[in-house]
């Protein structure tokens, strides 16, 4: 008897295809008959942040060679829509009365070529009565120049008018031996997806087929069916493989709400795909805040109280980023820490900035990023190691729930135990040796090491369910349909082993369905590190039933009771206990339910509560004094995502998270000059994280497996984001901190480290 294939470090299965003949994408739909003869689309896009459009004349570009027609929200009489978050705030899919940042879609050219379309659009002349324009939080908080004259403020969420207490200022630490304040800055950040977005449309007998590059199929359907007045019936959405989505591809944005549309005014197939520039600017950005944090306790190194409020910078649009500060930092302020008095408001304002939105652990960075930070300038104002602070403050290990001061209920916890296997794979006493060598010789390169603990939630944005379905055909193969997207996850891999591990049918003869609205009507996608947890639990939901059924079925064909037939795993036959040598394959029983409906079982997993994984990181770096140049030397990770199905996968994720979390810490900002103009809207000027700035990671495995669903697995595709970030950044100040340094925004570059120390002086 074979054991369980879970919890082995199985091959992606889909690797293959993406190393040899690549995946399928959006841009690569070159033969799909209801594509061809498909025309182009291409954007006209603001060139200011910030005006009152008075005109635009398309004449030039009509009369450009391949042109078939140019629409501007005018010519299209599109009516304004309300955001989800703040129906005050309107906008139309092309700007028609006014402009609110730079990228924003003004009119939509539509030639027999890219090329041509991308020559047109430059044709296309829009004059603008320029307003000024806010790209600062604070300043557009205090404007009168508003933004969205209807909203009456540019503040357009705030957790007080949910009615939620506010902040009672200093009185939560009049008790306290110890306060010590703060201003940080988690910056603006570019998702940079491999893949830009694209999307292509066709009509067939007045239905919409939509190809789309989305982590989300039926929210793109819902959303795309509510912008042009379709029904269910009417449209199909179809993801193909997508190239990385990060979150920012969460939603649907203007530019594919508007194909279907275009393509219905100009009878013909449409595709659309931005350029890279136009990535920068138009697809949404991440973080983007400002974080006012008080942390007041006792000289031993209690924390008694922590206070913190929010700014959340939500661009130009009350779209998901908008949200993300009150629902996903707010409640996860108190991170792992036993804090018996904690105060968070949050207030999102919107800016003459590309809007905000999800984007890799969506305000749970954020809110761990605030904490360690604060934990460590309280370590540093009494005077004590930042790791005794951390111990000392932890939450005391739990297996079932605990509710924190901010009202958050976590599954299961054991903090100090993370920290403690990242501390002992790091050799932390020795770190801290040759640091104190290296600052009692005056070393022009100084050591610094960084320590986070981290809790985060996953799988808690609502559906809280997921739907799957699986088929067996009658040559034995077997065909799963998954709610959830992969773009990057390795869920082919991963569904294959859950659906092999309860039928016995080898991971090679099942294939994987996913994005297609029609083929899985149903589905809640990939955001919020919840796929596993809720897909796969629904996979293994749905294979387990479907053994059960099968059993009845081959009972039948052998004529033996129910209760005799057994599965053998090892060999994918039902057969009556005891008497092997007879036997049913998954085949026979497919051709026994043909003409019966087949052999096929669906259903939903409701998950009883969202999951939150923890662990510790351990970040080393090196700063040369003279330059603030910084140098990552090495970075351990221990994070549990509870029940491990495949530690290869689990170390991919965790790689890739570090990498982003290490990225936002050292390099990556999104800046405006003061006009609103973008100054990083290209990889050149975009500082991407490459492998030369990062060492190799080492992954400390842990497991806690949580009792929410029966995998026992927690998300993970967040986690090494959230962890790392902090690490790497309190490391930097760590390195400097003997020169009297206590804080250096991220992104921790080599002039803004070279500023810290020449200040600190």
């Amino acid at each position: 008897m074979g054991g369980s294939i879970l919890g082995n470090r199985v091959i992606r299965k889909e690797d293959p295809k993406f190393l040899t003949t690549g995946g399928e994408y959006v841009d690569d739909l070159q033969h799909e008959p209801l594509l061809t003869g498909a025309a182009h689309v291409t954007y006209v896009r603001s060139s200011v942040a910030h005006g009152i459009i008075t005109g635009i004349d398309t004449s030039d570009a009509l009369n450009s060679p391949g042109v078939i027609a140019v629409f501007t929200g005018d010519s299209l009489d599109l009516p304004e829509m309300p955001a989800t978050f703040n129906p005050m705030a309107k906008r139309t899919l092309l700007a028609r009365k006014k402009v609110r940042y730079v990228g924003e879609p003004i009119a939509a050219v539509i030639t027999e070529t890219r090329e041509q379309g991308e020559d047109a659009a430059e044709l296309v002349i829009v004059d603008y009565d320029v307003l000024p324009a806010l790209i600062d939080i604070e300043e557009s908080m205090a404007s009168t120049n508003l933004i969205y004259e209807e909203c009456g403020s540019n503040v357009v969420f705030d957790t007080t008018a949910l009615g939620m207490p506010d902040n009672t200022g200093d009185a939560i630490f009049a008790n306290c031996e110890v306060v010590v304040k703060g201003r940080f800055i988690n910056q603006r950040v570019a998702p940079c997806p491999l893949e830009v977005r694209g999307s292509a449309v066709a009509w067939v007998d007045g239905r919409l087929f939509q190809w789309l590059s989305t982590q989300h199929a039926q929210g793109a359907r819902d959303g795309i069916k509510a912008a042009l007045g379709l029904d269910d019936t009417q449209i199909r959405v179809i993801t193909p493989d997508v190239g990385g989505g990060f979150g920012a591809k969460i939603g649907v944005y203007p530019e594919e709400m508007l194909l279907g549309m275009l393509a219905k005014k100009v009878g013909r197939a449409l595709r659309w795909r931005e350029t890279r520039s136009e990535s920068m600017v138009g697809l949404g950005h991440g973080r983007a805040q400002v974080q006012y944090v008080t942390i007041g306790g006792t000289r031993a190194g209690k924390v008694q109280a922590y206070q913190m409020h929010v700014l959340q910078d939500s661009g130009a649009w009350v779209d998901m980023g908008t949200i993300l500060a009150p629902f996903m930092t707010r409640p996860m302020s108190s991170a792992v820490y036993d804090i018996p008095v904690i105060e968070v408001r949050t207030t999102s304002v919107v800016t003459n900035t590309t809007p905000t939105t999800a984007y890799r652990g969506a305000g749970r960075p954020e809110a761990t990023a605030a904490a360690e930070r604060a934990i460590d300038m309280f370590a540093a104002e009494i005077g004590k190691d930042p790791v005794d602070v951390r111990r000392m403050n932890l939450i005391p290990k739990f297996m079932h729930n605990h509710t924190t001061s901010i009202g958050q209920n976590y599954d299961v916890g054991d903090y100090e135990g993370a920290l403690d296997k990242a501390l002992a794979a790091a050799n932390y006493t020795e770190l801290r040796a040759e640091q104190a060598r290296r600052r009692a010789a005056g070393d022009q390169k100084q050591l610094g090491i960084g320590v986070s603990v981290y809790v985060e939630i996953t799988g808690g944005v609502p559906p809280m369910s997921e739907a799957a379905k699986i088929e067996v055909l009658e040559n034995g193969r077997a065909v799963v349909y998954t709610g959830t997207s992969p773009h990057g996850q390795g869920h082919a891999t991963s569904w294959s082993m859950i659906a092999a591990e309860q039928t016995g049918i080898p991971m090679d003869m099942i294939d994987l369905v996913w994005g297609d609205t029609d083929l899985v009507p149903v589905g809640g996608g990939t955001m919020g590190s919840r796929s596993l947890q809720q897909g796969g639990a629904a996979v293994n939901q749905v294979s387990i039933e479907l053994v059960d059924n099968a059993k009845k079925i081959a009972a039948r064909l052998l004529e033996a009771n129910e209760a005799d037939v057994v599965l053998d795993k090892d060999r994918a036959v039902f057969h009556v206990a005891g008497t092997p040598a007879v036997a049913k394959s998954w085949a026979d029983i497919a051709v026994s339910m043909k003409g019966n409906g087949g052999l096929v079982q669906e259903g939903v997993f409701i998950a009883e509560g969202a999951t939150f994984p923890f662990g510790a990181h351990v970040a080393v770096v090196e700063v040369d004094t003279e330059t603030g140049k910084v140098k990552h030397l090495r970075h351990v990770a221990c994070d549990d995502a509870g029940r491990v199905l495949n530690p290869l996968l689990l170390e991919g994720q965790i790689h890739g998270g570090v990498a982003q979390g290490t990225a936002q810490a050292l390099l990556e900002e999104v800046r405006y000059d003061a006009d609103g103009n973008p100054i990083t809207s290209n990889l050149a000027d975009y500082a991407f994280i490459s492998a030369a700035e990062l060492p190799s990671f080492e992954v400390v495995h842990m497991e806690t497996p949580t009792f929410l669903n029966p995998l026992g697995a927690k998300g993970i595709g967040e986690s090494g984001t959230i962890g790392s970030t902090p690490a790497v950044q309190s490391a930097v100040v760590d390195a400097v901190s003997h020169l009297g340094v206590r804080h250096i925004d991220m992104p921790t570059t080599a002039e803004r480290v070279w500023l810290a120390i020449a200040a600190a002086k």
